[in-house]
């Protein structure tokens, strides 16, 4: 359905080139990629499902990670797709809002559960003797219950703010996606107060993750530093330094694409930088967890001699 007042009943994507010689290698390096992303998080997933002695807080929010990842590179993955093998890739425009939604949900989702994983390391490092009551099974889901209810409130605040608005007769969406900001440059109307909700939501989904993350790991590099013995400070950097990779890919994309002046950076270059952290990050995220996760590659080898001698 189009919008109240609005002529527009479906978008066409642009996609991310126009170069017809580039659409055939870049169709099969994205499907690798997807593909990779679907393998590597459902993987996980059935890992952490599978194994009682990963059924901690830590992997908890590891397996929502995971669960996160597959679903927003999903939303995002074969629409995308299809713009490399169709001559006109459109969406409609209740479809174009839907993927918004969903794409909002997705991301602000992982922004916060990245700050409940950093806060769960926080209480294993610095309270080591109360961190069983601390991250109680109640209170993780308390955790992902305001997790994903930040999900929603900002896919709500973003897609009801580009839902009241009017588009004419430009339909042509500069971008492989429904994403905010090429979407609100096809309004007839004034877009300020639109783009004030963008900066607003999008600086509390990053801000106050960024700022619980900064003060879980400036307590937890000063507990780090009085751990006396080597091997303890080894094995505290090495459980951390996993989720601050994750931490800096998805954040600094995030904010690279979203809190930069459109004159600082073009559409075409925000296209690529949110293709790493639509595309590449999802994938990623299962790789830095498991081969720089002990328990995980523990866990994979008994999973698969169970399957082997069964």
């Amino acid at each position: 359905m189009a919008a109240r007042n609005s002529s527009v009943t479906k978008f066409i994507l642009a996609g991310l080139t126009d170069q017809p010689e580039l659409q055939i290698p870049l169709f099969f390096l994205f499907l690798g990629f997807y593909l990779s992303t679907v393998l590597g998080n459902l993987s996980l997933v059935i890992l952490i499902a599978l194994n009682s002695h990963l059924h901690t807080p830590m992997y908890f929010f590891l397996f929502n990670l995971s669960i996160i990842d597959l679903s927003y590179s999903t939303t995002i993955t074969p629409k995308m797709l299809m713009s490399f093998i169709c001559k006109k890739n459109t969406i409609l425009h209740a479809g174009c809002m839907t993927q918004l939604f969903f794409f909002c949900f997705f991301v602000i989702s992982e922004s916060f559960i990245l700050s409940a994983m950093a806060y769960d390391r926080y209480v294993a490092i610095c309270n080591p003797l109360v961190y069983t009551v601390t991250m109680s099974p109640q209170v993780c889901s308390l955790l992902l219950l305001g997790v994903y209810g930040m999900g929603f409130a900002g896919a709500v605040a973003h897609t009801g703010s580009i839902v009241s608005l009017t588009f004419c007769s430009d339909n042509l969406v500069n971008h492989f996606m429904c994403d905010i900001l090429p979407v609100l440059e096809l309004s007839c109307n004034s877009t300020y107060a639109n783009q004030l909700v963008v900066f607003i939501v999008v600086g509390i989904g990053i801000g106050i993750p960024i700022v619980t993350i900064f003060i879980s790991y400036a307590f937890i590099l000063s507990s780090i530093l009085h751990i006396r013995s080597a091997e303890g400070r080894s094995k505290a950097f090495s459980t951390c330094s996993t989720h601050m990779i994750v931490v800096l890919l998805f954040f600094g994309s995030g904010a690279f694409t979203y809190l930069k002046s459109p004159t600082l950076l073009p559409l075409n270059r925000g296209k690529v930088s949110s293709l790493f952290y639509t595309i590449v990050v999802p994938m990623l995220n299962p790789l830095i967890y498991s081969l720089r996760n002990k328990d995980v590659k523990v866990a994979f080898r008994k999973t698969l001699r169970r399957k082997i001698f069964c």
